[in-house]
């Protein structure tokens, strides 16, 4: 991204103020930024805010007067020449209907249609108008036709509820771009496609086991980890499912096929339907191992001198277990986070497993535990010497993870 001149289109959403930050992004890691708005995206931030911040003008109108511009500049086609990239951000419902369909009726959108440099899409709107027929076609237009657009997340809206259409945080969307420019270079990207025709199948999360209709018993997993993984891997070649539970927040690059459960038992019968079809499977998500005998129908409520409640747990199905004793010629990969005996828990789970390889990692340490940007791991497999990778932020660990996956799994084929 260093050196990168990009140009950023703001549009007409309450996300806009975002943009401010996301330019303040790319300037730190040495892009030079230029601006331009649709009218509507200065009702909620103002251009000043952004000339201020890059030093440039900043174009909101088509046509401007003699004196914002004495050389007779055409800025729709000199300004969409002059960027490496642009990125749109936010991407209303509105603008992302004009890309779609090549309508060019005001300056931001009549740059798109001009320009043939790259172009990236951060979609942020309500719900509805994210899961509307009409909305999906036209990102699935856009799609097709090589433009990268980036999942929105799910939050809380500007209408006060939780939903799917929330613009991710101006970090996210930085690194979201850094890779998808990465992955777009053709030579590079032929240089890493080391898991090209592979099919991978990856879970992320923490499960969730009820207690009545309110209460449930889970773990702190963020699903970081697992979600790395599956980004790593769509940027390595491979083909991506991802199963992720209810507790993930973190946007999907487009391209990953995604499915959402919430319980132990859900997660195992959507893997069960998923494991034949890959070659490649990597348990990442907190699995309970553990879920009350009985779910109460109402919520439990809390008795008049009742200083206990006494709770009954089954075991969950080992669903590791599962795939390992059932694999043909896949390469099943588990996770151990533990807090005590790390290396000792871990081979004895690849033992009892029989799985292809465990990855150690100990979760007691907060700086590299659940919830964190970074990691630490130890990597276990039959009849061979551990793999020690130092702490790292989890796209690195990834990608470490992935690679070594590959280099077995190419011998396993030779």
């Amino acid at each position: 991204m260093s050196n990168k001149k990009v140009l950023v289109l703001v549009s007409g959403g309450i996300a806009a103020f975002k943009a401010v930050s996301f330019v303040r992004l790319l300037q730190a890691n040495h892009c030079v930024v230029r601006v331009m708005m649709t009218e509507s995206a200065t009702k909620f931030v103002t251009s000043l805010t952004f000339a201020t911040l890059t030093k440039n003008q900043v174009l909101t109108k088509m046509f401007i007067d003699e004196k914002q511009n004495p050389t007779g500049a055409i800025f729709h086609i000199e300004w969409g020449a002059w960027a490496d990239v642009i990125v749109v951000i936010p991407a209303t419902a509105n603008i992302i209907a004009k890309i779609a369909n090549g309508i060019a009726d005001d300056l931001v959108s009549t740059t798109l249609l001009a320009s043939n440099r790259p172009k990236y899409i951060v979609p942020a709107m309500n719900d509805n108008m994210w899961h509307n027929i009409a909305t999906q076609q036209n990102l699935a237009q856009l799609k097709q036709a090589g433009i990268a657009v980036m999942e929105p997340a799910t939050g809380l809206l500007a209408e006060g509820y939780q939903a799917k259409g929330r613009m991710p945080e101006p970090n996210e969307v930085y690194q979201w771009l850094r890779h998808a420019i990465q992955d777009s270079e053709p030579q590079k990207k032929q240089a890493t496609q080391i898991l090209k025709g592979q099919k991978i199948l990856i879970t992320a999360g923490g499960t969730r086991e009820y207690l009545d209709p309110v209460r449930y018993i889970g773990n702190k997993s963020s699903g970081k980890m697992g979600c790395a993984l599956a980004i790593q891997a769509q940027a390595l070649g491979a083909e991506v499912t991802l199963i992720k539970t209810t507790t993930v927040t973190l946007p999907i690059p487009t391209g990953i096929t995604v499915h959402t459960v919430e319980t132990t038992s859900e997660l195992a019968h959507k893997v069960k339907v998923e494991f034949a079809k890959h070659q490649i499977i990597i348990m990442a998500a907190a699995v309970a191992d553990y879920q009350p005998k009985t779910r109460a129908v109402t919520k439990i409520k809390k008795k008049v001198n009742q200083s206990e409640l006494m709770l009954t747990l089954i075991k969950t199905e080992d669903i590791l277990a599962y795939l390992g004793h059932h694999k043909h010629q896949q390469f099943v990969v588990g996770f151990a986070a533990e807090t005590n005996n790390l290396l000792a828990h871990a081979q004895a789970k690849l033992t009892a497993k029989k799985v292809n390889m465990i990855i150690a990692n100990d979760v007691s340490n907060t700086a590299i535990g659940f919830d964190s940007n970074q990691n630490a791991v130890t990597l276990l497999q039959p009849n061979a010497a551990n793999i020690q990778l130092a702490q790292a932020d989890k796209a690195s660990i990834a990608k470490q993870i992935l690679t070594v996956i590959a280099l077995k799994t190419a011998k396993q084929k030779n």
